[in-house]
């Protein structure tokens, strides 16, 4: 266990053994260094573009990709912690770059029936064509507005997460299964199903409280 002093000591100490600290357990640790290189993210997710996404949606990629680095640095790598943040960051923006590229180019044999029911059921009644039809009705004004209200719903819910919960939902969001989070952050998997109930109903607090608007 640190000591409080050593917590507030941060600045003093070399990136690599802050990274090591947070390794240890210490999540304060992650903290600091999250806000130390989010400027860093953000210059280095900057070249890089999406048609039709925001930059914002880059620069989140960018953070998953300083989280990565943070979690997998080790002291006995030829390089230090910052070129090796450079490459992970760097390396999952373009990532999702090329991830968006493929989707947009899918070939035109995977295409989805309008008249194909939205849910897959015999019973169901609407259908692609009819929400096709109901977009027509919304303004772009509106469309926007429904997706800053999203974004802001998002960080709303990252602010009322606890650090170990920010952990397991990155995590979550990459695709990694319960046991191997646990595995990851040395918790148990009851722990990590705990912290995802935890998240969901945050994030239905999030959205359903206007306060933030």
């Amino acid at each position: 266990m640190f000591s409080e002093l050593q917590r507030m000591d941060y600045s003093t100490l070399a990136d690599e053994k802050v990274v090591l600290i947070f390794q240890a357990g210490d999540t304060d640790a992650l903290d600091y260094l999250i806000q130390k290189y989010k400027n860093f993210v953000r210059a280095k997710s900057k070249p890089y573009f999406i048609v039709g996404a925001a930059k914002e949606d880059l620069y989140q990629e960018g953070m998953i990709g300083l989280f990565k680095a943070i979690r997998d640095y080790h002291d006995d790598k030829d390089c230090s912690f910052i070129t090796f943040a450079e490459i992970c960051i760097v390396r999952h923006v373009i990532t999702a770059v090329k991830s968006a590229t493929r989707q947009k180019h899918r070939p035109l044999n995977s295409y989805i029936s309008l008249d194909k029911p939205i849910v897959d059921d015999e019973y169901a009644e609407r259908t692609m064509l009819d929400v096709v039809d109901l977009l027509k009705e919304v303004s772009p004004e509106e469309i926007l507005v429904s997706r800053e209200t999203a974004r802001a719903a998002r960080e709303q819910t990252l602010s009322l997460l606890s650090n170990l919960e920010k952990q397991v939902l990155v995590l979550y969001v990459e695709g990694r299964s319960y046991q191997e989070i646990a595995e990851m952050i040395g918790k148990s998997t009851k722990t990590i199903d705990n912290a995802l109930q935890r998240i969901k109903k945050k994030a239905l607090a999030a959205s359903s409280d206007k306060s933030w608007m």
